[in-house]
């Protein structure tokens, strides 16, 4: 069986720090990075299910607990 590679995205871990936005009314969730100089989020990925965000935090390089939680 062949096993798919997962390519890991290199990004200033001194400037952006990965996050996960959740919206209080329909619980979509959306991963991307926070501007840890501006405070702006900026939008990545949607995450549909847990599988996704796994997937996201693969490439970021951080387990879901390092993720920041924004509502």
């Amino acid at each position: 069986m062949w096993k798919k590679h997962v390519q890991t995205v290199s990004y200033d871990r001194e400037r952006y720090q990965p996050a996960v936005k959740t919206s209080i009314c329909t619980g979509e969730r959306v991963a991307g990075l926070i501007d840890l100089t501006t405070r702006k989020f900026q939008d990545i990925t949607l995450i549909r299910n847990d599988k996704e965000l796994a997937e996201f935090c693969r490439q970021y390089g951080v387990t879901e607990a390092e993720l920041k939680k924004i509502v």
